[in-house]
């Protein structure tokens, strides 16, 4: 990461933030703003994505993300599944489910931001915070598990994409001796996307490989990005999954649905090899989002991704 002079801008703050806006300068056009519940990211006037942190009943989530002409992709609590909360991350910890809502689910609980940012990645203009989580079970009151996250958006020039930067750090919670995440083939950093995308859209991926098939037209396939593009507000968008070549069990183990919605998701292959996190070695995961209007091709894609990890 790249900061520049005194752009970047921390903050330490309780629960709920007031209404704030780290504004935008001569040098860099991010600007990132507060609302009752919600964080948001925009370039100059455009929104990039919203984050809802405050009054979820389950989990903090992306709820909205722009492409650059404007157009959201995502879709959050749909009536045929309401625990699908737009960009999410889920999986189960210590048996205790964060993923499905009901039969005590799991809480993740909004703490602070910690750091809230405009700044630069590999030469981009960019905006971001950082928030920090606990895992609850609520039946205990039990703390499962803490987390450091940070979500960053720029909108790239040069690659015509609006990408969106997700990084988890989880750690064992004192007076825990380990933490072991499982859960089902599709837990992970999941994406609904809105209604119209569930209709004639295509996925494909790095390695150009169909898969292994789980349930109907579910897929599990291994590799650097998953790409999914299909119509939302009349109009083709793609949107691309990453994973970081630093991140345990890379390369990523993509799970993808079409019938009778479309789904996304970056796994850890927990359905069949729980993961054990212990206190001195905390888990880092490192995903992204890009999103195009149109259809893009491969190598775009590829290019983006190789942009991205080049820091």
């Amino acid at each position: 990461m790249k900061k520049l002079g005194n752009i970047a801008v921390v903050l330490v703050v309780a629960a709920v933030l007031p209404a704030m806006s780290i504004a935008s300068s001569a040098e860099n056009p991010m600007r990132v703003t507060t609302e009752e519940n919600i964080i948001s990211i925009h370039k100059d006037q455009s929104a990039l994505l919203r984050y809802r942190y405050w009054e979820v009943p389950f989990k903090p989530c992306v709820q909205e993300l722009f492409s650059p002409d404007g157009i959201n992709i995502l879709r959050d609590s749909p009536a045929d599944h309401k625990h699908h909360h737009a960009l999410m991350y889920a999986v189960s910890a210590d048996g205790v489910n964060f993923w499905e809502e009901q039969k005590e689910p799991g809480h993740q609980i909004h703490k602070a931001f910690t750091e809230v940012r405009v700044h630069y990645h590999n030469e981009a203009p960019c905006g971001g915070f950082t928030e920090q989580l606990g895992w609850v079970n609520p039946k205990t009151t039990q703390l499962m598990l803490d987390e450091s996250r940070t979500i960053e958006a720029c909108q790239l020039s040069d690659f015509k994409a609006t990408i969106l930067y997700w990084e988890s750090k989880f750690s064992v919670p004192s007076g825990k001796d380990s933490v072991t995440l499982s859960g089902s083939h599709y837990f992970g950093l999941g994406m609904r996307f809105v209604e119209s995308m569930d209709v004639a859209g295509q996925f494909r991926n790095a390695e150009g490989k169909t898969g292994e098939s789980v349930r109907g037209d579910e897929q599990l396939v291994r590799a650097n990005w998953c790409a999914f593009t299909a119509v939302a507000e009349g109009k083709l968008v793609t949107v691309a999954m990453f994973g970081h070549p630093d991140n345990l069990r890379d390369p990523t183990q993509w799970f993808t649905m079409t019938k009778p919605f479309a789904y996304l998701s970056a796994t850890l292959n927990l359905h069949r090899e729980p993961l054990t996190i212990v206190p001195d070695k905390p888990l880092r995961l490192r995903y992204a989002v890009a999103l195009w209007d149109g259809r893009v091709d491969n190598s775009l894609i590829d290019r983006t991704y190789r942009w991205w990890i080049a820091d």
